[in-house]
């Protein structure tokens, strides 16, 4: 699988998108960093596999960001998560 940050991918063109796909880490405490030493590895993972799953060659745009806040009821602790974002596409050439 091919991941590019920018809507390109060297030595291979995208023949056409096939669509957006999030993967996201776990919930944890709005003020920290996910649980977990890897969250990033694990991510990307993931959003590898989605990509998989509908036969695409590579990501492109490939983003993280901030999932909105939200209150734990029983808590009262605020929670985020990181999502990662791309657009799945398909190669004229895979690479």
């Amino acid at each position: 699988m091919l991941i590019s940050s920018t809507g390109a991918i060297e030595g291979g063109r995208v023949l056409y998108t096939i669509g957006k796909i999030e993967a996201a880490s776990s919930w944890h405490p709005e003020g920290g960093a996910p649980l977990q030493d890897n969250w990033r590895e694990l991510i990307l993972r993931d959003l590898i596999r989605k990509a998989e799953d509908i036969d695409a060659d590579a990501i492109i745009g490939l983003d993280y960001q901030n999932d909105g806040a939200i209150r734990n009821a029983e808590t009262g602790v605020k929670l985020k998560r990181i999502v990662a974002t791309g657009l799945a596409v398909k190669l004229s050439c895979a690479a």
